[in-house]
């Protein structure tokens, strides 16, 4: 088996004397769409808080791409190309889908107080980030839009600018909470098309917590299924679906 991008080992995490994960493992493979289900207070997102940063576990590792990045925080997980973006966008609402997508963008040498008066310095390396910009939103299917203020954008739009800013930073991995809630389901398709697209043509990778299951499941290669902070099924979406636990702890009556 290769060897996984992402490695979360026996991560427990507490709050007073609140278990909110407890020996918590994934291992997350390259270029796949991965999904973290669970019912509410099942851990999903206190687990991404801790691979992330926002959270230092109490106990257990976290690697990524072999790196040990427990405890490191949100900025240098960042920078190595582990990227999350929050169930509401948060763009900079006043700047055009281009200029967020610029904003983004690591290592320009325009932003060096040294070369930025020295246009040769930089003009090369302006051009190469716009052009990438371009490229993104070919892939997102928002280059109709780059001149647009992103506060004209619709709910879904922005989230596809949230993507197009994570690859923008350099994102190899991006950790997507509810990417569809409330967004209309032809455009939520839409956006998990959009994922596998990017998985397959440029290996991205992707780890989605996400409570619409029967829109996300259909584009999902693996799961993992947490339920009072503990991890209790893993694998292929019909076979993670069909299990006795996750039918009592997430599913229920529903089922």
């Amino acid at each position: 088996m290769r060897t996984p991008i992402l490695k979360v080992g026996d991560v427990t995490k507490t709050f007073g004397g609140l278990v909110a994960l407890d020996k918590v493992r994934l291992d997350i493979q390259e270029r796949l769409i991965t999904m973290l289900i669970g019912p509410n207070g099942s851990g999903k997102t206190t687990l991404i808080n801790v691979v992330t940063g926002f959270y230092k576990p109490d106990n257990g590792r976290v690697f990524f791409r072999g790196i040990d990045i427990t405890g490191k925080p949100p900025h240098e997980v960042y920078r190595l190309g582990l990227v999350r973006t929050f169930q509401i966008p948060l763009p900079f609402q006043r700047l055009t889908v281009l200029e967020n997508l610029l904003a983004a963008y690591r290592g320009n040498p325009g932003e060096s107080i040294l070369k930025a008066p020295l246009k040769m310095a930089w003009r090369e390396a302006e051009e190469e980030a716009v052009d990438k910009a371009f490229e993104i939103m070919e892939h997102l299917k928002l280059t109709h839009l780059w001149n647009s203020r992103a506060y004209a954008l619709s709910g879904g739009q922005m989230k596809l600018l949230e993507i197009g800013r994570a690859l923008m930073s350099g994102a190899t991995m991006i950790m997507m909470d509810e990417p569809i809630a409330g967004i209309n389901p032809a455009l939520a398709h839409e956006i998990f098309e959009h994922m596998q697209n990017l998985r397959d043509k440029i290996g991205v990778t992707f780890l989605v917590i996400e409570h619409r299951l029967e829109i996300a499941l259909k584009y999902t290669d693996y799961v993992y299924a947490l339920a009072n902070g503990k991890l209790v099924a893993e694998g292929r979406p019909e076979a993670v679906m069909a299990d006795s636990r996750v039918i009592e702890s997430y599913l229920g009556e529903a089922m």
